[in-house]
């Protein structure tokens, strides 16, 4: 245990945001830096737990009080060795993970849990600055005894997943539609939460490994599935959950309403070609979908829809309102979410911070078009939750003018899609791709692994899937693996009754 009293002596801190009237006018990321000392005294809060319930609470298992411990007592680059140690990205984790691990701290039973997203982050910044993050090219001996191995997506789920195995020596492939490398981490996820340099720094440390990225390329259609089995030994598919939930409702279909992956990557493609740090102009151009002077209805009321909110009062909404089909919940953990649970609470991110409304316990009824054909608003109820069902609240039904409806309501699984018929695997009735608990698919030398075969989830368990989806394919190419597996595909987040 670093410090025996900091518990108890130093209250929880993390780093400060830029002022709201400041950053959105940009699409810099929203969070500053902490001071090194003040860093240093957040890590000295753990406890080094005699069981550290952090552990079931990350699927990657990262060694959090190991590295805590490390920081408190200012040996930095040991603690960055051991973050790495379970985690190829933790810059992404760090930024974009909503951090089931503070949940299951066993500090936060009564206090405020360790900070740990916030070590995390300052640990791998400070990592690359002293330039202790290098490339780790297999040896010549594994090069010589490797395979090659293709991963069909690029997301955290396939670059772990690729990274592992060109560390572990095989000549690895990563087939991306894409024009850019990254998935939703390029195109899903707004720059103010996290810029793309991150993410273009670890790219070039995989390609200074030996990984080879093809973008442009549509697996299925562009490289056939019969090719890809000619030509690679082990296959990992990494494509994620694609496919929107759509709103069966009247007037779905009018002009103005869009999904949120939609309109998140043309926002991101126009903030990467203003932006000088990714060779751009330095001025945001206008994409095909913008919110500018617009009223905004954003309905689903989660981490995807808060990444709808935040573009839109960038690029100049009007206003911009957040539906909610579930209840408010509580600010506090209720009781039936007992810790170490991941609780369902009232959360403000940055984008609330910023404007917009939020309305909860509302379903949308239908759109209503204006002469022109456009969405000019929608008509919606007050609802009831009773018994897990959902019922509309009579004569509570009313207009809420739009002119830009964006649905963020998640998705319902895996395309199916040319590949997958080709390379003869099947998708379960909820939409992922079918799997055993080693993310071994139907066919031989097939894996599977992030939200592909999981369903839509967590970075934190994209990461740890690639990696441990890896592993298993490196066990079916060399007959044995000496990579880590973190997780198997059945497993889950910490809840009631065990994992």
């Amino acid at each position: 245990m670093a410090d025996p009293t900091g518990f108890l002596s130093t209250p929880r801190q993390t780093a400060p945001r830029r002022p709201v009237d400041v950053r959105i006018s940009d699409w810099r990321e929203v969070h500053g830096r902490m001071r090194r000392g003040d860093l240093e005294r957040q890590a000295g809060r753990c406890m080094d737990c005699g069981i550290p319930f952090c552990h079931g609470g990350c699927p990657l298992g990262n060694l959090i009080p190991e590295w805590n411990d490390l920081t408190w007592r200012r040996h930095w680059r040991d603690a960055a060795a051991r973050l790495h140690a379970t985690n190829n990205f933790p810059e992404f984790t760090g930024l974009l993970c909503p951090a089931p691990c503070e949940s299951a701290c066993v500090l936060g039973i009564n206090a405020d849990p360790v900070a740990i997203k916030q070590v995390e982050i300052e640990i791998v910044d400070r990592a690359w600055a002293e330039g202790w993050v290098t490339s780790q090219p297999p040896s010549a001996a594994a090069r010589a005894a490797g395979r090659p191995a293709a991963v069909v997506g690029s997301g955290p789920a396939g670059l772990a997943a690729a990274q592992q195995l060109t560390r572990a020596g095989h000549a690895v492939t990563v087939f991306e539609r894409d024009d850019q490398p990254g998935g939703l981490l390029r195109y899903g996820i707004p720059a103010f939460k996290m810029e793309k340099w991150r993410l273009d720094r670890r790219l070039g440390q995989m390609r200074a490994e030996g990984t080879e990225i093809r973008c442009g390329v549509h697996a299925g259609v562009d490289v056939s599935a019969a090719d890809l089995r000619a030509g690679y030994r082990a296959i990992v598919l990494a494509g994620g959950a694609r496919v929107p939930r759509g709103l069966p409702v009247p007037g779905a279909g009018l002009a103005g309403i869009h999904q949120a992956m939609e309109y998140l990557p043309l926002a991101n493609r126009a903030a990467a070609g203003g932006s000088a740090a990714a060779g751009g102009t330095g001025v945001v151009g206008e994409p095909p979908v913008s919110a500018r002077g617009r009223h905004v209805v954003i309905i689903g009321g989660g981490d995807t829809g808060a990444d709808c909110l935040g573009t839109a009062l960038r690029q100049g909404a009007a206003s911009v309102t957040q539906l909610e089909i579930m209840p408010r919940p509580p600010r506090a953990r209720p009781d039936g979410q007992p810790w170490p649970t991941y609780p369902m609470i009232y959360r403000v991110s940055s984008a609330h911070e910023e404007g917009g409304e939020r309305v909860y316990a509302v379903s949308t009824q239908e759109f209503l078009a204006d002469e022109s054909g456009r969405v000019r608003a929608l008509r919606l109820a007050d609802v009831d939750l009773a018994g897990g069902r959902i019922t509309v609240r009579a004569d509570t039904e009313r207009e809420l003018a739009c002119d830009l409806v964006l649905l963020a309501m998640g998705f319902t699984g895996a395309e199916d899609s040319a590949l997958l018929a080709g390379l003869g695997v099947s998708l379960t009735d909820r939409g992922a791709v079918r799997r055993d608990d080693r993310f071994a698919a139907e066919v031989p030398g097939v894996f599977v692994a992030g939200d592909m075969g999981r369903g839509q989830s967590l970075i934190v368990w994209a990461i740890a899937e690639g990696r441990s989806a890896a592993a298993a394919a490196d066990r079916y190419l060399a007959g044995e693996t000496a990579l880590p597996a973190a997780i198997g595909a059945s497993a889950g987040p910490l809840r009631l009754g065990g994992r």
